[in-house]
């Protein structure tokens, strides 16, 4: 599937469960199916755990807001978790007026949410080896 034009959506995994995927772009009706498409791929591969890094998204209508809301509901349903890094003030407005921020930890920025989120005792991958430490 090609990206629109205008965002992009890159998936970086940081442990066997775990993900960050780095959104850049305007998250809107337009570009928000890709993400979805994105979210929904780690969860099938095992990854219950997800960083949002939204520091590079400077808009997000309701559309992107739904993919989200969609992403933390099916990763609650396993037992997982998202979080959400570094948003910009207008994405951060809407996550706090419609509730969002309540649902999910929101940090400011994507290395202390994969910290937090490490530190939960989870696997870490080396990337060198590909081989899986605690």
């Amino acid at each position: 599937m090609t990206e629109p034009a205008g965002l992009s959506v890159e998936v970086s995994v940081i442990s066997s469960d775990a993900a960050i995927i780095t959104v850049s772009g305007e998250l809107d009706v337009d570009t928000g199916l890709v993400l979805q498409h994105q979210l929904a791929g780690q969860v099938v591969h095992g990854r219950r755990h997800l960083v949002l890094d939204l520091a590079e998204v400077p808009f997000m209508d309701s559309s992107g807001l739904g993919v989200i809301i969609r992403a933390i509901n099916e990763v609650r349903s396993i037992d997982g978790s998202v979080s959400l890094a570094a948003p910009s003030q207008v994405v951060r407005r809407l996550l706090d007026l419609t509730g969002v921020s309540m649902s999910c930890r929101i940090f400011d920025s994507a290395d202390a949410a994969c910290e937090a989120l490490l530190g939960q005792g989870g696997e870490t991958v080396n990337t060198t080896t590909g081989k899986a430490a605690r």
